[in-house]
Order: structure tokens, then sequence, then C-alpha cells
């Protein structure tokens, strides 16, 4: 019969503390704020119509978000998405209007399909320089990600010369018509937009609570050196939320080109900043190790909500702006005070167990 010794300490359990309460649901009473706010002061706001226009423009803010919240989970940032959204939409328009030019003589057209799995991988790819470059040469996410802002943007530019893709409808001889399905295309009602914001946001979700890629994802962003002398391959989790957030990052520019039907090189400037503004609002500390997929998606309606609303309201684009950047300033303090909060709690409560 073999004896058992605990070897642990009983757990301690935080008081009730109404304040750290409501900081903890803060996304959600703003999300209540902003509706109700702007469902009695804007008429209209409420109705079925504006609530699917609001979600269509939300999908891609949150979309891109996601992406967002592993990376700053992790401890990172990527600064290079809007530039990926615009040269993600170029590769789409270039491909779809002039096909791939060989140098063999011949061109080859590619279908929508096959046009959007090569602008994925582009995505991808740049998602997966940024992970080398912050792993295997130690650059910091801030500068490499920044650096490739600028060449991504370049690259852009380079593509048309400046110009726009326009009349992006596809050419039936060619075979790669139905393009613009994927911007203004509904599905039983909703936009498409919308089912990928739906779809991508259950598997992120999935994989942040269920499999161990996401709970390695929050162990890399908590304690990162204890993470690595636990086994886990921190380079590679760093790699893989990298690279995801150059796929979402291109989907979003898949989809921006089919709604406008066109390309164009400046697509997806400071949207960086927009989708940061969701992730924090959401509730994912900029230290890292804390975050949820469905924060991030309440905090993109909040800031979506929010831009229409003043839209609505007749409020100048200026003041808009001013608006975002002082929720984003209210949003770390929140989170800040939260964070000294849950402290106190666990402190008071160590020194009651003694």
């Amino acid at each position: 019969m073999s004896a058992t010794i605990q070897t642990t300490r009983p757990d301690v359990k935080p008081a009730f503390s109404l304040g750290l309460q409501l900081l903890k649901l803060r996304t959600f009473i703003a999300l209540f704020v902003v509706v109700v706010f702007f469902g009695l002061a804007a008429p209209n706001f409420a109705s079925a119509a504006n609530v699917i226009l609001i979600s269509k423009q939300v999908a891609i803010n949150a979309i891109l978000s996601l992406g967002m919240t592993f990376v700053i989970i992790t401890g990172g940032i990527d600064l290079s998405i809007g530039s990926i959204v615009g040269l993600s939409g170029m590769m789409a328009g270039g491909l779809i209007l002039h096909g791939f030019d060989t140098h063999l003589g011949y061109t080859i057209y590619f279908n929508v399909v096959e046009t959007c799995l090569i602008t994925l991988v582009l995505g991808v790819l740049i998602g997966a320089i940024n992970g080398w470059l912050i792993t295997k040469l130690n650059v910091a996410p801030f500068i490499a990600t920044l650096g490739m802002l600028y060449v991504a943007r370049g690259a852009a530019l380079l593509s048309s010369n400046g110009d726009t893709f326009s009349n992006l409808v596809g050419r039936k001889e060619f075979g790669n018509q139905g393009f613009p399905f994927l911007g203004e295309g509904t599905i039983l009602g909703l936009p498409v937009a919308i089912w990928m914001m739906i779809g991508l946001g259950l598997v992120a979700a999935y994989v942040a609570v269920r499999t161990p890629l996401g709970r390695y994802i929050y162990a890399v962003g908590g304690n990162e050196r204890a993470a690595g002398l636990s086994g886990i391959r921190v380079n590679h989790v760093k790699m893989v939320v990298y690279m995801f957030s150059g796929f979402c990052a291109a989907v979003v520019g898949l989809v921006i080109t089919s709604q406008l039907v066109a390309a164009q090189p400046a697509t997806g400037e400071t949207f960086e900043l927009t989708a940061i503004a969701a992730v924090v609002l959401g509730g994912t500390s900029m230290s890292g190790g804390r975050g949820t997929i469905g924060g991030t998606i309440i905090g993109a309606f909040v800031i979506g909500i929010l831009s229409e609303g003043l839209v609505m309201m007749g409020v100048s684009t200026f003041w808009q702006i001013v608006v975002k950047g002082l929720v984003i300033i209210l949003a770390v303090v929140v989170d800040q005070a939260q964070r000294k909060l849950q402290a106190r709690a666990v402190l008071r409560q160590v020194a009651k167990a003694g």
C-alpha cells in the first residue's frame, strides 16, 4: 500500500471583488454602452439592414485581429499586416487582370480559387519571414514587422507602378470570373465576409482553448524562458502565430479587393492600428500571456459600432480618429488597473492562508 504525500499548498481562491469583476467584463459593458447610446442617438441605427452592414464592415477588422491576438498573446506585435493586406490585394488583382507572365512567350491565367490560394500562400510566406527574423535573427518584433511594413507596401506600389487594378470581374475565356462574390456575395442572407469571420473565429477559438498549440501560445507569452525550459519549442510557436497573422491579412486583402472589384496599393494603411485597438479593447494584455478570441471579436464590434455610429451622427472624420485614440488609451489604462487589482487580491488571499 503506497502513501501519497501532498507537496503542493491548497489552492488559494481570490476573494470576490466587484470592481475586478466589472473590469473583467469591460468589453461587454463597452459593447452594451455603444449599442444603447447610438441606438438612442442615431435614427435607423438598430435596423436589420444597418446591423448587417456594420457586421460586414466589422468582419474585416475582426479577421485581421484574430492573427494579431495570437501574436500579442506571445508578447509580440505585427505592424506589417496592413501592408500585407495591400500587397495581397495587388497580387490577386494582378493575377486576375494580367495572369502570370512566364517570360517564355505565354501567360498563365488562374481561376478564382487558385488565385485566392496563391494570395493566401503569399500572406503566410510574409508571416514566415517575420517569424524567421524574430526567432532566428533575434530582431525585435516591433522592428522586424515595421521593416516588413515598408517592404510589403513598396512591393505593392512596384507591382503596378502605383496604379490601380480595376474592373476585376475576370474574363470568361480565362476562366477567372466570380471573384466579386467573395466580397459582395451572400450565403443564407449574410455576406460571405461575415461567414468567414465566424468560421475563422471558431477555428481560432478552438485552437486557443482546446489544442496544445493554444496552451503553448499562452505559455510563451506568460513566461518565454519557463516555456522553453519545459520543452515547448518557442521559436516554432512564434513562427506559427506570425504565419497565421499573415494568413489573416491575406484573407482581408482578398475580401477588400473583391468588395471594391479593384486593387489599390494603398489599401490597408493604418489597419494594423485598428486591429491592435480591437485586440487590446477585447482584453488581451499587451505584455502577453492573456487574452481571448471572443474578447477580440467583441472589441472589433465595439470599434466598428463606434465608427459607424459617429458617421451616422455626422461627427467629422478627424474627431473619429481622436475618439478611437482615446478608446485605445482607456483600454490600456483599464487593463493595467485590472492587473493591479488581481495582484492585490492574490496577495491578500495568500496572506490570509498564512
